[in-house]
C-alpha cells in the first residue's frame, strides 16, 4: 500500500474508532437546533439576555406568567407525547376552575398519606420489587430506571385506590410510562395501544370500584382516567423513577460517597445531602413553557408583552453539571447554591410531590443500599438515555471483587457505555424529527383550542 493509501487507513480507523466520543455531540447539537425551531423565535429563553438569571424566579412567579398550552408551539409537541388526555393534565390545563378542581384533588390524594404511612409504603414496596432479582449472591447489571419504575407504579397505584397494585396492573403501568419517557427521550416511537390498555383498565376500575378520594366532577368518565393516567401514572411514576436513577448513578460514579453511607456514620442528613447534591447537577426538568396572559412589567428592562412564550431552563438556571459533586456544599447557608428549584416556583405550580419527594426516595436507596453497592463507569447525563447502566454487588454472600476484576467490569461497562451512544444518537435524531413533524402535522393542541373556540372543545386522543 502507498503511503498515501496508509494514510487514509489510518484516518478512517481514527475517526471510525472515536465515534462514541465526537458523533453523539454532533446529534445533541443538531437535535437542539431541531427543537428550537418547534419553539419559534418568539420564545423568550430564561435565563437568556432579555431575561437574565437573577430575574429568573421574579419573572416564573408573576402571576401574569399563568398561562400552559395555548398559544406556544412546544405544546403540540409536549401533548403529542403525553397523550392521551393531555387537555386534563394537570401540568396543561390552563388557570381557570378546572385547573383549581383538579389541582386540589391531586393535593387531597397526596395528603391522605402521613409522613409515616409513605415511609411504609415506599420501603415495603421497594422490597418487594428488589426480592424479585433472582440470584440475590450474584453481580448483575441493571437500568435503574428500569428497576425504579415498578417500585413507583405500585407506590401511586396504592395512593390512589389505599389498595395494592396487582401484578397485571403494575405491568400496565410500567409500560405506559417506560413508553411515555422513552418517546420524550427520542429513543422510541409512541405506542398509543400500549397508553390505551392503561386508560381502559382505569375507566373500568373507576365505573366498579373508584378510588376513596372523589375525582373531579367536571371531568368526564374517560377524562378521569386521563387525569390519573397522567398525573399519577405518567409524571409521578416517570419522575420518581428517573429521580432515583440519578440518585443511584451519582452513588454508583462516586465512591466516596457512596462508601460514607454504607459505613453508617452518624450523620443522619448525609443522604438528604446526596440527593439535594443529586436534584443540583442533574434537574428533573428540562425547559418548562409559560404563556404570559398580560404584560409583566419590570423596572428598568422593557416589559414583557402579553401572548410571550416563556422558556424556563432549569438545567442553565442551576448551573447543572458545573462544579465537583460534594454533598457537604449544603450544611452552611454560605456554600450551599442559591440557584436551586427542584420542584419548581412556588407562586407557579411547583410539583405536587415537593412536601414528601427527598422523604420517599431516601427510604427507597436506604433499601437498596442495604443489599447492594453500586458500581458504574457510564456516563451521566441530566437526560439519562441510556436508563442507567449499574452493577448491583450483592453486600453480603459473595466475596469481594478484587480491585483488577473491577477495574475490568467498569472498563467493559465504560466501552458498551459508549458505543451504545452511537446509534442511540442517531435514533433520537431520526425518531425526534419524525416526532417533530407528526406532532406539528396532528396540532393536538392547537386544535383542541380552535374547537373550543368554536363552541366546543373535544377529547384530544392522538392518532395511533
Amino acid at each position: 500500500m502507498s503511503p498515501t493509501g496508509w494514510l487514509i487507513t489510518g484516518a478512517a480507523v481514527a475517526l471510525v474508532a472515536g465515534l462514541p466520543y465526537w458523533l453523539p455531540r454532533i446529534v445533541i447539537a443538531l437535535r437542539v437546533r431541531i427543537f428550537g425551531w418547534v419553539g419559534g423565535e418568539e420564545g423568550i429563553r430564561a435565563p437568556g439576555r432579555e431575561v437574565p438569571a437573577e430575574e429568573f424566579k421574579k419573572v416564573y412567579g408573576h402571576p401574569a406568567a399563568n398561562g400552559r398550552s395555548r398559544g406556544a408551539a412546544l405544546s403540540d409537541l409536549f401533548w403529542y407525547w403525553l397523550s392521551p388526555g393531555p387537555e386534563v393534565h394537570q401540568e396543561h390545563l390552563e388557570p381557570g376552575p378546572r385547573y383549581d378542581d383538579v389541582a386540589r384533588t391531586t393535593r387531597q390524594i397526596l395528603a391522605g398519606l402521613s409522613r409515616e404511612q409513605w415511609t411504609e409504603l415506599v420501603g415495603r414496596c421497594t422490597r418487594r420489587v428488589l426480592d424479585e432479582l433472582d440470584g440475590q449472591a450474584r453481580v448483575r447489571r441493571v437500568r435503574l430506571r428500569d428497576l425504579m419504575m415498578p417500585i413507583w407504579a405500585e407506590v401511586y397505584y396504592e395512593v390512589v385506590f389505599r389498595q395494592a397494585c396487582p401484578r397485571h396492573v403494575r405491568d400496565l403501568i410500567t409500560g405506559n410510562a417506560d413508553d411515555v419517557v422513552s418517546a420524550l427521550k427520542c429513543t422510541r416511537l409512541r405506542h398509543m395501544d400500549r397508553r390505551a390498555r392503561l386508560t381502559d383498565y382505569l375507566q373500568d376500575r373507576l365505573a366498579n370500584d373508584p378510588p376513596p378520594v372523589p375525582l373531579p366532577a367536571s371531568l368526564s368518565e374517560r377524562e378521569q382516567a386521563y387525569y390519573l393516567q397522567g398525573t399519577f401514572f405518567n409524571t409521578a411514576v416517570v419522575q420518581m423513577s428517573e429521580a432515583m436513577a440519578h440518585l443511584l448513578l451519582a452513588l454508583a460514579t462516586h465512591r466516596p460517597v457512596q462508601d460514607r453511607l454504607l459505613a453508617g456514620e452518624e450523620d443522619p442528613d448525609f443522604l438528604d445531602r446526596v440527593i439535594n447534591e443529586t436534584l443540583q447537577h442533574f434537574p428533573l426538568f428540562g425547559v418548562a413553557h409559560r404563556i404570559t396572559s398580560r404584560e409583566i412589567p419590570r423596572e428598568g428592562r422593557v416589559p414583557i408583552p402579553a401572548g410571550s412564550v416563556l422558556l424556563f431552563n432549569y438545567p442553565e438556571y442551576q448551573g447543572s453539571g458545573a462544579g465537583r459533586f460534594d454533598p457537604d456544599r449544603w450544611l452552611s447557608p454560605d456554600t450551599k447554591p442559591s440557584a436551586f428549584i427542584p420542584f419548581g416556583v412556588t407562586a407557579n405550580r411547583p410539583c405536587p410531590a415537593r412536601g414528601f419527594a427527598v422523604l420517599t426516595m431516601r427510604v427507597a436507596a436506604e433499601e437498596v443500599l442495604r443489599r447492594f453497592r453500586l458500581d458504574s463507569s457510564a456516563e451521566h447525563t441530566r437526560s439519562l438515555p441510556s436508563r442507567g447502566p449499574c452493577l448491583l454487588v450483592p453486600r453480603t454472600g459473595t466475596a469481594a471483587w478484587s480491585p483488577a476484576r473491577r477495574r475490568t467490569r467498569l472498563a467493559a461497562m465504560r466501552l458498551a457505555d459508549r458505543w451504545e451512544a452511537v446509534p442511540r444518537s442517531l435514533t433520537q435524531l431520526v425518531l425526534g424529527s419524525y416526532m417533530v413533524w407528526d406532532a406539528r402535522r396532528q396540532g393536538l393542541c392547537r386544535n383542541y383550542f380552535a374547537a373550543s373556540s368554536g363552541g366546543s372543545a373535544p377529547s384530544v386522543v392522538a392518532g395511533r
